[in-house]
């Protein structure tokens, strides 16, 4: 599936999703509706094993339309836009391949919310985050600012809608890597399909894994992960990366 507005390119094994709704991709219902079904694609096909999110132009995301707020005098309204505003994020998060985010520009709001979401973070230069919810009479948000800030940084941000640099959140260790705009997408493609060179079924489990283990105990992750890899000990793929290490080759992989 492609959209004007939500653009999927497929090859080498990885998915380019490019949010183009100018000038700066914020976000309506109907994009936030393309978002998950675009990623509920990546999650089914076969062909891809790994993905990357950027946007479109000098802003990666700047936040929730505005101009499309729910109508508190329609019945409804307001519930189906909160449960379409958290599956966009849920759709990343929950997506069964990797996600990496390469942040071209300002990532703010509900636009920080989609690059929280995502597996491996990478941005430009010019890049500025925040949750600038405050500045219109608004609280929401913190539930993403704690995946990736430590406490007083979180509230700082929640509470007074400041802004972060790129270099700042480098320093924070939330980020990859800080690279010139040239280089960002070419960088997160490079790894995205060094990803989707590995075992396709040990990817999908590792993005279980990964995903589960923040919410779990770690005497409990730690047991949930090894039944992955007893799972994984059988498979044909596990056999053939065995074979093809002793044997100095590239492994082929039939994801079974």
């Amino acid at each position: 599936m492609t959209n004007p507005i939500v653009k999927l390119d497929v090859a080498d094994g990885v998915a380019l999703v490019t949010l183009d709704r100018p000038p700066v991709n914020a976000l309506s219902r109907e994009m936030r509706r393309l978002i998950v079904a675009t990623f509920d694609e990546i999650s089914a096909r076969d062909d891809i094993r790994c993905a990357v999110l950027t946007g479109a132009g000098k802003v990666f995301c700047a936040g929730a339309d505005l101009k499309d707020r729910p109508d508190p005098a329609t019945p409804g309204d307001f519930l189906e836009h909160n449960r379409i505003t958290r599956e966009t994020g849920n759709a990343i998060r929950e997506c069964a391949k990797p996600v990496i985010a390469a942040i071209n520009g300002a990532a703010l709001g509900a636009g920080l919310g989609l690059m929280a979401a995502c597996d491996i973070l990478y941005a430009a230069e010019e890049a500025t985050f925040g949750m600038p919810e405050i500045n219109v009479g608004l609280a929401g948000g913190a539930s993403m600012l704690r995946t990736l800030f430590g406490r007083s940084t979180a509230r700082r941000l929640f509470y007074t809608g400041e802004r972060l640099s790129a270099r700042e959140l480098l320093k924070r260790n939330v980020l990859e890597d800080v690279l010139p705009t040239g280089e960002l997408l070419p960088v997160a493609m490079d790894l995205a399909r060094q990803i989707a060179r590995k075992a396709p079924l040990a990817i999908i489990y590792a993005k279980r894994a990964s995903n589960m283990v923040e919410v779990m105990p770690q005497r409990d992750a730690y047991r949930f992960e090894q039944e992955f890899t007893m799972a994984l000990a059988k498979t044909e793929d596990a056999k053939e990366a065995r074979m093809a290490f002793l044997e100095k080759r590239e492994p082929v992989f039939k994801g079974r």
